[in-house]
C-alpha cells in the first residue's frame, strides 16, 4: 500500500495555486518617471509599456528609495495588471508595481533579467 499524503493545513489567509492564477503578472519597462506633489505620501507617477498590453500609468511610493527618478526609466518591472483602477489625487493608476517591503521603509522594486520583454507574463 502506498502513502497517503495528508492535505496540509492552510492557516487563515493562505492563498492556493488558483488565487496565484487569477493575477496577471507582466513584465513591463518603464517609459517615464516623475513627482507627483499631489499625492498624499511621496510618490512617482509611472507610464510604463506592457508590449501588446499597451501603455498603463501608476502611482508608486519610491521616492524614499529611488531620490531620482530618471534612474527608473528603461528599468524592466514586474506588475499586476489586472487589479482595477484606482484614482489617486485626481491621477488613475491602472496596475501595480511590486516591489520588496524593507524594514527601513524603502521599496526595492521587483525586477526581472534583459531577455524577458514588455508584457511577458510572470508565472
Amino acid at each position: 500500500m502506498g502513502e497517503t499524503l495528508a492535505r496540509p493545513f492552510l492557516p487563515p489567509g493562505s492563498a492556493t495555486i488558483s488565487d496565484f492564477g487569477r493575477l496577471d503578472l507582466r513584465v513591463g519597462r518603464v517609459l517615464s518617471a516623475e513627482a507627483f506633489p499631489e499625492a498624499r505620501r511621496p510618490a512617482y507617477r509611472l507610464r510604463i509599456d506592457f508590449g501588446p498590453g499597451g501603455v498603463r500609468s501608476s502611482s508608486a511610493q519610491l521616492p524614499a528609495t529611488y531620490p531620482d527618478p530618471t534612474v527608473l526609466v528603461g528599468r524592466l518591472v514586474v506588475a499586476v495588471v489586472n487589479f482595477p483602477p484606482r484614482r489617486i489625487a485626481g491621477f488613475v493608476s491602472e496596475v501595480l508595481v511590486l516591489g520588496a517591503l524593507a524594514a527601513d521603509g524603502r521599496i526595492p522594486l521587483l525586477s526581472v533579467d534583459e531577455g524577458a520583454a514588455p508584457g511577458d507574463p510572470i508565472g
